[in-house]
């Protein structure tokens, strides 16, 4: 029975269409672990997007994030999911499609108001919304879409 076993998975892991370029490491991550994230030190400029499988300006918005870390060295991008936790397997299956290269977390805390003012006061919990931290640990913080240009200008001031 293992042999038989064997080969099916051996089979299904050959014909799957997933490429190895494309995989984005993805975790489900409470807010104290992205609180970590943001305090520990960087040498780099980190970008901290805030987005959901159901926002349209988001999801325009998200190749722009990708080809901007490609493009400007010294930028680390994350991707933080405000999807439904218990439906992990939306953000999973949308990051597939997408090819979303950057690292994504889906950030399980369904108690916004506890933690959005952490984030930045300003933060009406629209989203998108994007925080950047420069290797200083100086926040700036944007609230709603960015196009590619915005957000490319707004790389090179900050860095």
């Amino acid at each position: 029975m293992s042999f038989w076993f064997s080969l099916i998975l051996s089979f299904a892991l050959w014909i799957s269409p997933q490429s190895d370029s494309f995989k984005s490491e993805f975790k489900i991550i409470s807010f104290e672990e992205f609180e970590t994230m943001t305090l520990g030190p960087s040498d780099n400029l980190r970008v901290f997007n805030f987005w959901a499988t159901w926002c349209a300006p988001c999801i325009k918005e998200m190749p722009y994030f990708d080809q901007a870390a490609e493009n400007h060295s010294g930028l680390e991008l994350v991707f933080i999911s405000l999807d439904d936790g218990r439906k992990p397997d939306r953000v999973t299956n949308f990051i597939q499609k997408r090819k979303v290269k950057a690292p994504v977390f889906l950030l399980d805390d369904v108690d916004y108001n506890r933690w959005i003012d952490k984030v930045d006061p300003s933060w009406s919990g629209a989203i998108p919304a994007t925080l950047f931290i420069k290797p200083s640990g100086e926040r700036h913080f944007h609230e709603g879409e960015l196009d590619e240009e915005e957000l490319n200008l707004l790389i090179e001031k900050l860095k």
